[in-house]
């Protein structure tokens, strides 16, 4: 059983992961902004207050742990500006996981960032751009900075997420001939990540995630 610590833990993805890693048997420390007021601490759930793009704030939450989740996002209503949060939190955290030696990051993303880009059908690709263009410029960036790094990494990209409960019968895609689009929901790609710590088989992967 791992220390995990889950940056963007309050809502969406990261929350589910919390639950599920718990429900596995880690310890969890929850990173978010408002992790205080989202959980209540228990023997194996610590809450951490924090901004994922300051130094000081990632710095402190890394003592002591041993695999780092980063799972975060960006409200709705910011996807019509410049987005630079998966970049500028990415850059931080990589540089403090490897100032404190830990070697083991699983980063979401999403599908269409990366290099499987390229799988999206051109009739989904206007909409894309439109909606999701200034985020997933970031997240392109985000990935690089993860690839380049020398940490266990694997990037973890499902597709359009849904708030169905767990399933267990998705589909982990990881050669770019089978990369496609399709829905999930974050509770299994909770369960995907779970099952990803401490699991040197997922080391250097980046899967699509779809149902």
């Amino acid at each position: 059983m791992a220390h995990v610590l889950v940056i963007g833990a309050s809502s969406g993805i990261g929350r589910e992961v919390v639950t599920a890693a718990l429900k596995a048997g880690h310890s969890v420390r929850a990173f978010s902004r408002s992790a205080s007021k989202s959980f209540t601490p228990t023997d194996h759930l610590e809450t951490w207050d924090g901004d994922a793009r300051i130094e000081s704030d990632v710095d402190s939450a890394l003592e002591g742990v041993a695999v780092v989740v980063q799972a975060l996002g960006v409200p709705v209503s910011e996807l019509f500006q410049p987005v630079d949060l998966f970049s500028k939190a990415t850059r931080v955290l990589v540089d403090a996981m490897q100032r404190h030696n830990i070697k083991q990051l699983i980063a979401v993303t999403g599908f269409g960032a990366g290099d499987c880009r390229n799988a999206i059908g051109l009739i989904q690709s206007i909409p894309f751009r439109l909606m999701l263009g200034r985020a997933y410029d970031d997240k392109d960036v985000q990935e690089r900075i993860i690839k380049q790094s020398n940490l266990d990494w694997t990037i973890v990209r499902p597709g359009v997420l849904t708030n169905s409960p767990h399933s267990g019968r998705y589909r982990v895609l990881y050669e770019p001939r089978e990369w496609r689009n399709g829905i999930i929901s974050r509770a299994d790609v909770a369960d995907f990540i779970v099952g990803a710590i401490n699991n040197d088989e997922m080391i250097g992967k980046e899967p699509v995630l779809v149902w």
